[in-house]
């Protein structure tokens, strides 16, 4: 079957079909359906009742690749549930207008991918306290901790703060080897590697050493006003009631505080309710805050994952 819209610049083929065709690999592993480009023609196995389907996301993945956007299999991907859902109005705005954060230590720029990521990187460039919450994958944490090192940069914070409740660091972490410090970096890795990635292992570490980066357990941020900081909250439905009132209040003058986390995985001892679900509550309609939630579509995985999801999930409901 062909498909009524064609690609003609050889230079817009390859943005379209990415390196060693991979983005067309997408739709076998997600859509069971072999596609591929024959000269200007975008040809494809896909039954005729896939046609409508196949054509509004053909529409939009080749104005995008015509217009200079270099699509990655996550951009397909993305664009491809946005059309199951009947949902790409704005999309090519999205792509085409993307406003990129910072450009990482391997030379990567980094920009927001989905609708809901772009509400994000608004609200944190416009917003002094924004709450980020949704399902793990989503880019919460990663995008954070993209826009904090992007103002320190810039000049706008003199001071990077990100930090972990360590649900374990009660009489649990006491037994493990080695002083304090090396009893608790093991739960804040997610953190350091998203500022290896972003800045580089060196500079990082330089930082670290100058104190202008901090990374550490939120029962350090006890009795301290943070100013001229940005602040990142990371896994905060793991915080209890009285930590997450503490945390809030330690916000100062010129600082930014993100706080991420997902409501429905917490680590908290069984009954021990999640300061994050209230602040939720108590904070949804403050000026100056700003609650971002992300859903299922904001997850862009390898197809392969997505179906190892599902049959987990079909499992699972099936022992309900």
């Amino acid at each position: 079957m062909k498909l009524n819209r064609q690609i003609h610049h050889a230079e817009a083929i390859a943005r379209l079909v990415g390196i060693q065709d991979r983005n067309l690999l997408v739709f076998k592993q997600y859509l069971g359906i072999h596609v591929s480009v024959h000269g200007s023609e975008v040809v494809t196995d896909g039954k005729e009742n896939t046609r409508p389907l196949l054509e509004a996301i053909f529409s939009v993945l080749i104005d995008l690749a015509e217009h200079q956007v270099q699509l990655t299999e996550r951009d397909v991907m993305y664009i491809i549930k946005l059309a199951e859902k009947n949902e790409l109005e704005g999309v090519f705005e999205l792509y085409k207008n993307r406003k990129k954060i910072l450009v990482n230590d391997m030379g990567r720029s980094i920009y927001p991918k989905t609708f809901n990521q772009k509400d994000y990187v608004d609200a944190m460039e416009s917003h002094d306290l924004i709450l980020s919450v949704g399902p793990a994958g989503t880019g919460k944490t990663y995008l954070a901790v993209a826009q904090a090192v992007a103002d320190l940069k810039n000049g706008k914070v003199k001071k990077l703060i990100l930090t972990r409740p360590v649900v374990e660091a009660g009489e649990n972490l006491g037994f493990l080897p080695g002083d304090l410090k090396e009893k608790i970096d093991p739960y804040l890795v997610p953190l350091y590697d998203a500022l290896y990635e972003m800045l580089g292992m060196q500079t990082t570490l330089s930082l670290l050493e100058k104190n202008i980066i901090e990374i550490a357990p939120l029962a350090y941020m006890r009795g301290r006003t943070l100013e001229n900081a940005f602040i990142i909250l990371d896994e905060a439905q793991n915080t209890t009631r009285v930590q997450m009132k503490m945390f809030l209040t330690r916000l100062g003058f010129a600082s930014k505080m993100v706080i991420t986390g997902d409501p429905s995985q917490t680590d908290l001892p069984r009954g021990v309710p999640s300061g994050l679900n209230q602040a939720l509550e108590l904070l949804n309609d403050l000026d100056n805050v700003k609650i971002i939630k992300f859903d299922k579509l904001d997850v862009v995985r390898n197809p392969l994952v997505q179906r190892i999801l599902e049959r987990y999930e079909a499992h699972e409901n099936q022992n309900i």
